[in-house]
């Protein structure tokens, strides 16, 4: 592994140079999720549409199953909903914020391959809404239920703390799948080689693993779900790194 490249004819910055860049890093990344948050509070009622979907056929009638107990409940759901749905829509665009305070760590040749980087980052996390949409959060409620019953309780879930559950949960599926955009701008930036990554295989593998099981309910299926896809994300990084350095080694 090596650290990042410095082009030698290039002036580094003063260190409060760079503390005036990160402020208007924070201060963008600010103002797009203010703005996802925006769009998202005039889509709520069919966001939570959306939301409540994956109960039909669990429960007779999810719009009286759902409650607000609370006087402030509807208005406390609808905030969440917003931050949380928000939080989606910017997630892709924080990371390309935050990607473009690195490029002057780049050469001008990694510059113009982060620009594909910035758009994987954007397809992935997407992929890893729609999956955790479509498979986990049905598995989810359904393994709730099941707890339930065997507890011999019946269920009856407040607005609010079901908007918490289903939102994080797709957050931290989109969140999960940008493993790999991190690993490709470590490789990319050459601080992480793919003889390093085959090396740590096995201390990924086993990562990948804690973290499926901490980001996805409890039940096997949605833990195995996540883990063989951030695994095969992990194998495709290894590989991709691997034909970058193949390729560099042509050029020299």
């Amino acid at each position: 592994m090596t650290g990042w490249p410095v082009d030698p004819g290039e002036e580094r910055k003063p260190f409060l140079a760079h503390l005036e860049d990160l402020r208007r890093v924070l201060l963008r990344s600010a103002a797009v999720l203010a703005l996802g948050m925006g769009i998202s509070l005039v889509y709520t009622p069919e966001i939570l549409a959306l939301l409540k979907a994956p109960l039909y056929g669990l429960v007779d009638n999810p719009d009286l199953f759902l409650r607000s107990i609370e006087v402030v409940g509807a208005f406390t759901a609808t905030l969440r909903i917003a931050f949380w749905s928000g939080l989606v829509l910017a997630a892709p665009f924080l990371v390309l914020i935050i990607g473009s305070y690195l490029l002057p760590a780049m050469t001008p040749k990694e510059r113009r391959s982060f620009t594909g980087v910035g758009v994987l980052s954007i397809v992935l996390f997407a992929g890893g809404v729609w999956m955790g949409y479509r498979f986990t959060l049905p598995f989810a409620l359904q393994a709730m239920f099941m707890i339930h019953r065997w507890l011999g309780i019946m269920a009856e879930w407040t607005i609010t703390s079901y908007v918490t559950f289903t939102t994080q949960l797709l957050v931290a599926f989109g969140l999960a799948f940008e493993l790999p955009v991190v690993i490709l701008i470590l490789g990319r930036l050459q601080i992480l080689s793919s003889a390093w990554l085959r090396k740590y295989r096995r201390h990924a593998i086993v990562a990948i693993l804690i973290l499926a099981a901490i980001l996805t309910p409890p039940d096997v299926f949605s833990q195995m779900l996540m883990a063989i896809s951030l695994v095969a994300l992990y194998e495709a990084c290894v590989w991709i790194i691997w034909t970058w350095e193949r390729s560099e080694r042509k050029t020299t």
